[in-house]
């Protein structure tokens, strides 16, 4: 298994990518995980373009939860030929 990163440590590199400090890092991450939550809890999938889609799918009396790559992920993990940065 891959290693992986912790959310600490994911805060960290979001707020040097983002220049601001981790605690503004930490509130744009968990309202965005927030907002994606409330989207899903509805059944209604997210595409976030360049990344891939991510969608719930009813089976039966359970939820099946569904991601579809993008294609600069298919490229880097070379699931994909077509992607020319």
């Amino acid at each position: 298994m891959a290693e992986r990163m912790s959310k600490k440590e994911f805060i960290s590199l979001l707020a040097k990518r983002m220049d601001v400090d981790e605690e503004t890092a930490l509130v744009w991450l968990d309202t965005t995980l927030d907002a994606l939550y409330e989207v899903f809890k509805k059944g209604q999938g997210v595409t976030l373009t360049g990344f891939g889609g991510f969608y719930v799918k009813p089976k039966g009396r359970t939820w099946a939860f569904k991601f579809n790559p993008g294609q600069k992920l298919r490229a880097l993990f070379g699931w994909s030929s077509t992607y020319k940065e």
